[in-house]
């Protein structure tokens, strides 16, 4: 066993006609976290405050639908939403319906450790963060210029959008895509302690007040002494197959290797509505997905690293010893 950590972009119907001033700033994020991330646990730091740390850094990225990046909702607002578990304990946080805080992960951990609760949402969150002294910054610090051009196809085409869905043919974007989905990673550490974080602005012209997969525990974010897992895509179809933890379900109860089992819970989803990391205890990492692509990154103690979009022919891959 050793140390191990992926992470996630956002999975969905990612064109390969992608311009590279779209796909290169983003890969080159990943690159970049995923060297924090190895620096980190090389140095001793336990797999919950990486897990955080790397989700910090993809909130700060405005090209992920994360934090400074967040899509907007119906009424033109930003709600996110995001959480965190820690696979040996089994504790978590999470929170939604944020509109002010720069790094919804922290809070999420915040609830986590110093209340009774779980969960945290809307004005009692936000009073949670003021209270703490967690940054915040006004609404209008995450609402871009290309997230309400964004907002405007996805209104006059009458649909909730979700990662990497095609825009009208008619009203081609200045941007790609949609914006790119929730970012997460796990994480597991040389002294086998395993975590999860995830953190999303949720879907293009959401109703206000809509919760989606994320924060939800066990559906887009789960871990336990087996494996850490999170989860990106279609909110609604990935709670109603309880996607994260149907992957610790199978290697609890059936016994089955991380890599069977996050394959049977993605072929188990409709097709173009999920993807995921996941890392177990042995130090095994899975990157699976049934979208046309997704953004993602891994790394193990053994050597192993990559970086890809699409299908592993087209990723950056690293043989390890």
């Amino acid at each position: 066993m050793g140390w191990a950590i992926a992470l996630h972009g956002g999975a969905g119907d990612i064109p390969r006609s992608l311009p590279p001033e779209r796909r290169e700033p983003r890969l080159a994020t990943l690159r970049r976290c995923l060297d924090l991330a190895v620096a980190a646990l090389q140095a001793g730091r336990t797999a919950l405050d990486v897990v955080e740390l790397i989700v910090r850094e993809l909130e700060n990225c405005p090209h992920f639908n994360a934090g400074r990046g967040s899509v907007l909702t119906s009424d033109g607002t930003v709600e996110m939403e995001a959480s965190i578990m820690d696979g040996n304990t089994m504790s978590c946080g999470a929170v939604s319906g944020l509109s002010t805080v720069v790094n919804a992960i922290s809070l999420a951990r915040l609830v986590m450790e110093k209340t009774p609760h779980i969960y945290l949402a809307f004005h009692g969150a936000e009073a949670f963060a003021r209270d703490h002294g967690v940054e915040t910054r006004d609404p209008s610090h995450f609402i871009t210029d290309e997230n309400i051009e964004r907002l405007r196809q996805a209104k006059q085409a009458n649909r909730v959008q979700i990662d990497y869905t095609q825009p009208m043919k008619a009203q081609p974007p200045t941007d790609d895509n949609s914006r790119i989905g929730t970012v997460g990673c796990v994480a597991i550490d040389s002294s086998g302690n395993l975590a999860t974080a995830t953190s999303t602005g949720g879907l293009v012209n959401k109703m206000a007040g809509r919760i989606g997969d994320t924060p939800i525990i066990g559906s887009g974010t789960y871990a336990n002494p087996l494996c850490a897992v999170s989860a990106t895509g279609k909110g609604e179809s990935i709670i109603r197959h309880t996607v994260a933890r149907d992957v610790a379900a199978l290697m609890e109860h059936r016994g089955l290797p991380l890599k069977e089992a996050t394959a049977r819970v993605v072929a188990g989803v409709p097709r173009g509505d999920v993807g995921l990391v996941a890392v177990s205890a042995a130090g095994e990492v899975s990157m699976v997905y049934n979208t046309s692509g997704m953004f993602r990154a891994c790394a193990t103690e053994d050597g192993y690293s990559e970086v890809g979009i699409w299908p592993e022919a087209d990723s950056d891959a690293n043989g390890g010893n």
